[in-house]
């Protein structure tokens, strides 16, 4: 009779041994669970806020060049502005060394002008700022551009400059806003006979 108490007694620990393992498994398999379920949910997470940064990235060209919008925005407002300037003045007289605000000669005309919109190194004569500012092909000129033609007492040099008014892009052909020696402040254009042999180039300020 002990002998058989004794083997129930050794078989009731080894079945709760068992058990005990039993539940440890258990408990183990839910909790990987659990942590694979929790990866899973963190990597679905990942990849569609991944596919939202990838759908933004697929419209940076919607707003790539933003300053050069801005830049472009500033620049026409000043051209507008300094048109505005050099328009009030048609009709002023020329005056051979003056420079403003009620007689111009070529030169002095187109440094008062820009000077109103701040910008006073430009030049002081039509040579100089031939030589001083940005050189631009006749095929890109723009309106605000300084233009220069040859004068009868130049030469071949440079003697006299206006500012475009506005550009034909098909022919190249423009109008511009001079100080005239014979009418004073007024507009030409580069087909007239007199400028259209004594065209030497552009320059640009802005």
């Amino acid at each position: 009779m002990p002998s058989t108490t004794n083997t129930l007694i050794y078989l009731m620990k080894k079945y709760a041994i068992l058990c005990a393992l039993l539940l440890l498994f258990a408990a183990h398999d839910m909790s990987y669970a659990k942590v694979r379920k929790t990866a899973r949910k963190t990597q679905q997470t990942t990849k569609t806020v991944q596919e939202k940064y990838e759908e933004i990235d697929n419209f940076d060209f919607l707003y790539s060049g933003s300053n050069d919008d801005l830049n472009l925005e500033y620049d026409a407002i000043a051209i507008n502005s300094l048109m505005d300037e050099a328009m009030s003045h048609i009709g002023a007289r020329y005056r051979s060394g003056s420079k403003g605000p009620k007689a111009f000669d070529c030169s002095g005309f187109t440094s008062y002008v820009f000077k109103q919109m701040g910008m006073t190194n430009i030049g002081a004569s039509s040579r100089d700022q031939y030589a001083r500012n940005i050189p631009v092909s006749r095929s890109e000129m723009q309106r605000g551009d300084l233009v220069f033609f040859t004068s009868p007492g130049s030469g071949r040099n440079v003697g006299h400059v206006g500012i475009v008014v506005d550009v034909d892009p098909m022919t190249h052909t423009f109008n511009f806003i001079h100080a005239s020696s014979s009418d004073g402040v007024k507009i030409s254009n580069s087909n007239d006979g007199f400028y259209a042999k004594r065209f030497i180039g552009v320059r640009r300020v802005f």
